[in-house]
């Protein structure tokens, strides 16, 4: 039997969004257990009475700010983190002899200085954001400086089955002042100040969304990998019986097939030997039996009315 790879797949996709499900719900359920600061202050009177063993996993939300801010260069934004990159792009020769679009990255830079969340009251550091999950950066500027013309690099690109169109350079910031909400560790240090950290095991977040958006939005996806879940195994299941009812038919055919030639076979012996003893068919059953013999043991539904008789080779002239 030939395997049903589409059902097998189906259900290797249901399977896993199912774990993606579990743990977009875990992740859920674990942030609705993370302690959450009304403020900057009293997130540092916790500090100061929470147990020393195990950590702190706390949710913060200020706005960022940072003594030493980045510039941008194309766009002068402010930022505490900004990234460059620039992109060639060209059109090159594909095996059919056409054209395509093409890219390829040249550079892509990353800064990032010391920075805080400030709500009024206190502030609080935030280490490793890079890290974190929904962190979005901002645009700031895309430019794209078309490619100089000249006959000499025209010749070089065509000669390479290439013809560059421009560079695209874009920035991509975390401007100060931008309302952020932090999901991590909290520790303070023997001068006071606190920092905000990934913890060796928990959730980690730095979005511009609030901590029960956060919770709302991964149970709503929890949900829909559940469904997804559920319609890809019911479909694998299908696919899956489906195949085997297949062959099982084919194979209960094939039964029936070997049995109908053998019999067919052994009731022409059986009328051969009597016809050779002198014997005539004359019992009631004898049409019966001779619709029997003349049944298609192929299809074993219709009388067959045509024989393939094998010829000489014959000789056109």
């Amino acid at each position: 039997m030939m395997i049903p790879w589409g059902g097998v797949g189906c259900c290797l996709s249901a399977a896993a969004l199912y774990l993606l499900g579990r743990s977009s719900g875990r992740d859920a359920e674990v942030l609705r257990s993370v302690a959450r600061a009304g403020s900057m202050k009293d997130l540092a009177a916790i500090l100061d009475t929470a147990s020393k063993v195990l950590p702190l996993v706390v949710a913060v939300s200020g706005r960022v700010g940072s003594d030493t801010p980045l510039i941008c260069q194309q766009s002068g934004m402010r930022g505490v983190i900004v990234e460059e990159t620039a992109e060639q792009h060209f059109l090159k020769h594909n095996d059919a002899g056409s054209w395509i679009q093409d890219s390829a990255v040249m550079l892509s830079v990353s800064k990032e200085v010391p920075w805080y969340l400030d709500d009024g009251t206190g502030r609080v550091y935030v280490v490793g954001a890079r890290a974190a999950a929904g962190l979005i950066l901002t645009i700031a500027s895309e430019v794209f400086e078309e490619s100089g013309r000249t006959l000499v690099r025209g010749t070089l690109d065509y000669l390479q089955g290439l013809k560059m169109l421009g560079v695209k350079r874009t920035e991509r910031v975390l401007p100060t002042g931008t309302s952020l909400t932090v999901v991590g560790e909290a520790i303070k240090d023997d001068v006071g100040t606190i920092r905000i950290q990934r913890p060796h095991k928990g959730p980690f977040y730095v979005s511009p969304k609030s901590i029960d958006q956060l919770i709302l939005n991964l149970g709503k996806w929890a949900k829909l990998y559940r469904l997804a879940s559920m319609g890809f195994a019911t479909f694998g299941v299908f696919l899956l019986a489906k195949r085997a009812i297949q062959h099982f038919l084919e194979r209960k055919r094939r039964h029936e097939l070997q049995k109908r030639v053998l019999n067919a076979a052994a009731q022409r012996q059986a009328r051969e030997a009597e016809g050779g003893n002198g014997t005539s068919d004359t019992e009631p059953n004898s049409k019966k039996d001779q619709l029997v013999l003349d049944i298609c043991v192929i299809c074993l539904e219709q009388e067959y009315n045509a024989v393939f008789v094998p010829l000489p080779n014959l000789t056109i002239t």
